[in-house]
């Protein structure tokens, strides 16, 4: 079984037969697709074991089948490790599964190259102004407080004072 899918503008055509066998050998399904299969309104249909919502193939409870489809769909050469509203765009137009929304943000959360790749929305960090350097020791320090590290003896947090003086030599 082949499905033509359009990426990008192009048409291609995908061999998803061991995708389709896999959902076929586990018929595993959550309780909100028993009950929108028992409904039977026309939108959810059941054909030779697989199940179809909306004309869309509902993907089992399966982590390893559905992250074949993310990877799929986010490391495509075509695609190019797309975001959270693309991915799920590209996926929603084949595939449903329950939480879809939930396990597109994890992997791409988990995508090294869209972290490394992704467009920052922050301003730039302006000038540094450096302090100036204190006359003696003592004269400028800095605190910070640590915590909560886990409580050991009563002590629930650390604080560090540091002596800003650098001697010139």
């Amino acid at each position: 079984m082949s499905a033509e899918i359009t990426m990008m503008g192009r048409k291609t055509t995908a061999d998803k037969g061991d995708r389709i066998k896999e959902i076929k050998r586990n018929n595993t399904r959550e309780k909100e697709v028993v009950q929108v299969l028992k409904k039977e309104d026309g939108l959810t249909w059941e054909e030779d074991g697989v199940v179809y919502i909306e004309g869309k193939v509902y993907v089992l409870n399966n982590k390893k089948l559905r992250e074949e489809i993310l990877e799929e769909n986010h490391n495509s050469v075509d695609v190019g490790h797309p975001g959270q509203q693309r991915i799920l765009e590209l996926i929603k137009r084949n595939y449903w599964w329950p939480g879809i929304k939930e396990d597109i943000k994890k992997y791409i959360q988990e995508c090294f190259k869209y972290q490394q790749n992704k467009v920052q929305h922050q301003k730039k960090a302006g000038e540094l102004h450096p302090l100036e350097i204190p006359q003696g020791p003592w004269q400028e320090i800095s605190i910070d407080i640590i915590g909560p590290p886990p409580r050991s003896n009563g002590i629930d947090a650390i604080v560090v004072i540091v002596d800003q003086f650098t001697k010139m030599i």
